[in-house]
């Protein structure tokens, strides 16, 4: 029987963030992946690759929910970016519709194409319907910062407090990404479930933001739960998917690198020769 995931996210059209990032994830690791749309980001070349959004009618992704759920037994869902406050409340009314084994958050907040004001609401919306429905959130260190409230996040005691602060908002587990952005050689990621915090490390590859990074984390983790996995085995092996995808990585006409999905099965293959 193969394993299903959804995924309700953005589409970023440079191929290395959003769905297209995620269904990737989810095809290199064997699961079966369903898409809803909920905006189209697009980087502008003539203006420094900054991002111009356009959100979907929040019609048309009520469409999208209703055809997917209908046609699919789903109860494991990563949810990327939603973009606008209108279509939170579409996907808040869904995901309370149904019973969900997981509810995957990656936290998307202040996308760069909206107005300040306009951001803001969404951020707003986000914690208010969406956060407390969450099995699992896994905001980067930007995120963590405006969930918890925390001016500054530089240690690993740090990122504790912030994953603790954000846990007590509603999710059953919490996942903060230290990245690049933390200080140190280590790129240190934090795993919080109302008791116990668990602390993963890797060597940091380089000191630049990979596109796609944080995408590739929250589907790994989707993945894996969505084929029964234990919460602390899938975060695990998705640190090491995506510090493989991040070595890998794939360079473009952009400022910025992607990451190569494919890299750690590629990589588990050469081993194995």
């Amino acid at each position: 029987m193969v394993d299903l995931a959804y995924v309700i996210a953005g589409s970023e059209a440079t191929g290395g963030a959003g769905l297209q990032a995620d269904l990737k994830t989810f095809q290199e690791l064997g699961v079966y992946g369903v898409g809803t749309l909920t905006c189209i980001v697009s980087f502008d070349p003539k203006n420094g690759w900054g991002h111009r959004f356009v959100p979907v009618d929040p019609g048309v992704i009520a469409d999208q929910i209703e055809a997917a759920t209908a046609a699919h037994d789903l109860d494991v869902v990563k949810i990327g970016m939603l973009g606008t406050p209108a279509t939170i409340d579409v996907v808040a009314a869904a995901l309370a519709a149904q019973q969900w084994r997981h509810v995957v958050l990656d936290p998307v907040l202040i996308c760069k194409g909206q107005e300040p004001g306009a951001a803001l609401d969404t951020d707003t919306a986000l914690r208010e319907k969406v956060l407390p429905l969450a099995t699992v959130v896994t905001p980067n260190l930007f995120e963590a910062k405006i969930l918890s409230g925390m001016e500054v996040i530089e240690t690993e005691e740090q990122l504790i407090e912030a994953a603790q602060r954000i846990h007590a908002l509603g999710p059953e587990y919490v996942v903060v990404k230290g990245g690049v952005d933390l200080p140190g050689d280590e790129a240190v990621d934090v795993l919080y479930d109302g008791a116990q915090a668990t602390v993963f490390k890797a060597e940091k590859i380089g000191a630049e933001r990979v596109s796609g990074a944080g995408c590739t984390l929250a589907a790994a983790i989707t993945a894996e739960l969505a084929k029964g996995v234990d919460i602390e085995e899938a975060v695990a092996f998705a640190k090491e998917f995506v510090t493989a995808g991040i070595e890998g990585r794939v360079a473009a006409n952009t400022p910025f690198d992607t990451v190569w999905q494919g890299a750690y099965v590629e990589q588990l293959a050469l081993d194995q020769d």
